[in-house]
């Protein structure tokens, strides 16, 4: 699978809420960093993330662009309720090895109704 073709399936489970099925198209040594947040380390600790989020938040991704150069794919997104980001996908041996993603945090937690933290 290309890059291009992994990130468009990553979309589609995403968009299932099946962080199981999710985890499996990263490496076991994965690394999830999501620029508003730690880097998640590992596909078990990945796993965990995606359980998490999909329980506390109703989640969407619409592709905007894919794009591909060599093991990278590039994915810009949006949701139905109009917060847009940017996700980059280092492909290697057909699974996710690094992901690195760009969004408003501030936005999504209250889109969401959930809660801002103080600190």
């Amino acid at each position: 699978m290309t890059p291009r073709e992994l990130i468009t399936q990553w979309v589609k489970i995403f968009n299932t809420a099946n962080a199981e099925a999710l985890a499996e198209l990263y490496h076991v040594d994965a690394i999830n960093h999501q620029v508003a947040n730690d880097p998640v380390e590992g596909k078990d600790a990945i796993l965990e993330m995606f359980k998490n989020e999909f329980a506390a938040a109703d989640m969407v991704c619409i592709i905007e662009n894919i794009f591909e150069d060599g093991e990278w794919a590039i994915l810009e997104w949006k949701d139905p309720l109009g917060l847009r980001g940017c996700g980059f996908f280092h492909v290697v041996d057909g699974k996710i090895k690094f992901q690195r993603g760009y969004w408003d945090k501030l936005s999504f937690l209250k889109m969401h109704n959930l809660p801002i933290p103080t600190h």
